[in-house]
């Protein structure tokens, strides 16, 4: 696994400049039928792939924690959310709650979340190849081919799928 993420770097900064004009074009007219076929390709993908074998999501970035998602966490902990916050988040440069420090806290050794039930929603929805208005979310697209073997997989499918 090892070597395939070092290869997704340097495969996903080679793509960089082809996928960014492919998603500018897909902004200013997207398919009407773009969210079933992502949904397609999405399910086609998650089903050949084991996140546990990778979790480089968890290891290399951590999700935005809403207001909603703390009181979840906190609650599981049995904890005040000023508490969760204090011991674990940080606010970012967009204001948003982050945690302190990556690879995430929640990730034991074996790559399992520890808070899987109770997860940010973030992590609930990463990498976002399924979600509604897909055209809308290019950037982090671009950003989550660089992270996530299945993103990669599914941006080079959509492309042939969809040549625009």
């Amino acid at each position: 696994m090892k070597q395939i993420l070092n290869n997704l770097s340097k495969l996903a900064k080679d793509k960089h400049n082809e996928n960014k004009k492919y998603f500018d074009k897909l902004k200013k007219k997207p398919p009407k039928n773009l969210d079933y076929i992502m949904q397609d390709l999405h399910n086609a993908e998650f089903k050949k792939t084991d996140c546990l074998k990778c979790a480089n999501c968890c290891k290399t970035t951590g999700p935005l924690f809403t207001l909603a998602d703390i009181e979840r966490i906190s609650k599981y902990f049995r904890q005040k959310p000023q508490q969760f916050i204090d011991q674990y988040l940080r606010i970012d440069e967009d204001k948003d709650y982050v945690l302190k420090s990556v690879p995430c806290t929640f990730l034991d050794n074996e790559n399992y979340c520890m808070i899987y039930d109770v997860r940010p929603k973030a992590c609930r929805e990463f990498p976002h190849t399924d979600r509604n208005k897909f055209y809308q979310i290019s950037n982090l697209t671009l950003k989550n081919v660089e992270i996530c073997p299945a993103a990669f997989n599914i941006v080079e499918e959509m492309k042939k799928k969809l040549p625009l």
